[in-house]
């Protein structure tokens, strides 16, 4: 019995050092302590045996199986190892070959011109408020001197959720709520750029969505020279140096008096081209002095404290920026078309 348990360890640390794989190496685990292995054979005929050599055969036999399970185990993690590193020699890296390039995005032209502007504005000592694009009919409304019957709340322009909730119309509803939040005390100095909502056919130059900026100064002593010195220096700074501005009479309900505001055009010098139709102007955006009664309804004397308000539509400026005409190529999009703003 003795010889077959040492003959069987032979053989059996023999052809572990053979197996060349996993698989091959299992095959032999399972010959030699598998069940109906030849290890539990002898374990199983040691009743036959006389009482006084079974403790001795036992033992042998544990050793045998030992010795056995400690070669497998070593040999399993040497091929292992072998494997890992036939991968990783499978998977080298040249590091001198020169890198696969990555295709960069670019920002939208219209986030371009809306980062553009906040910067301005910033620079000039602006903050940007930001507030719901759902908003109650009276910040979007009646806070800003449009009462009930406002042909601007007719439901055919507004996006009405209920009789009291709506998607904006402007961001004007944030000029109101900040001044609320200053409980009447001044200055207050800010824009307040986002996405406002009407209900328009969209074609080349309407959108039913589109975004605004919206500007707010209040303070003592604000008088419309003040506004003036303002967009002269946005619209020189956006526009060119060389840019001068004028003021058109015109009606906002929130703004007393109100005006519209053109640029000196920027192609043609004021000369008269097609960008401002022979005229020598370029209409971009409408403003005035804050009406009384909105300075009132926000908690402000408007005895004391007097303000300006301005607004303009990103869009357009973006049009005439980089000369584009048709406001749905900046919501389809189309990669020919934004791909050409790659190093505008």
């Amino acid at each position: 019995m003795k010889e077959r348990l040492y003959e069987l360890k032979r053989q059996a640390l023999e052809q572990i050092g053979q197996a060349r794989d996993l698989k091959a190496l299992n095959d032999v685990r399972v010959a030699y302590l598998g069940k109906k292995g030849p290890i539990t054979e002898v374990l199983r005929g040691m009743g036959a045996l006389p009482p006084e050599e079974r403790p001795k055969i036992g033992a042998l036999a544990n050793e045998v199986r030992e010795a056995i399970q400690q070669a497998l185990e070593a040999k399993q993690a040497k091929l292992e190892q072998e494997e890992v590193e036939r991968k990783l020699a499978a998977e080298a890296i040249d590091v001198t070959l020169p890198g696969r390039p990555v295709s960069l995005g670019n920002p939208h032209p219209l986030t371009r011109v809306i980062e553009e502007i906040e910067d301005l504005f910033i620079g000039m000592g602006y903050t940007v408020a930001e507030g719901p694009e759902v908003e109650t009919d009276y910040y979007n409304f009646e806070a800003l001197n449009l009462p009930k019957g406002h042909p601007a709340r007719d439901m055919q322009d507004s996006f009405y959720i209920t009789e009291e909730i709506l998607l904006r119309t402007h961001t004007s509803p944030m000029q109101a709520r900040t001044m609320e939040k200053h409980r009447g005390r001044g200055p207050v100095k800010i824009i307040c750029p986002g996405k406002v909502y009407r209900r328009d056919t969209d074609d080349a130059t309407h959108s039913h969505q589109f975004t605004q900026i919206e500007g707010l100064v209040v303070d003592r002593n604000i008088r419309m020279s003040d506004l003036k010195g303002t967009l002269r220096e946005f619209a020189r700074k956006l526009f060119g140096e060389g840019r001068d501005i004028r003021f058109r009479p015109s009606f906002f309900p929130f703004t007393e008096p109100s005006v519209e505001v053109d640029v000196s055009c920027f192609r043609c010098e004021g000369r008269g081209c097609g960008v401002c139709k022979g005229t020598g102007w370029i209409e971009i955006l409408g403003a005035g002095m804050v009406h009384p009664n909105v300075l009132e309804m926000a908690g402000f004397d408007s005895k004391t404290y007097t303000g300006f308000a301005f607004g303009m539509g990103p869009e357009r400026i973006a049009m005439l920026k980089y000369g584009i005409d048709d406001i749905r190529h900046f919501y389809q999009n189309d990669l020919r078309f934004l791909r050409q703003f790659l190093r505008v």
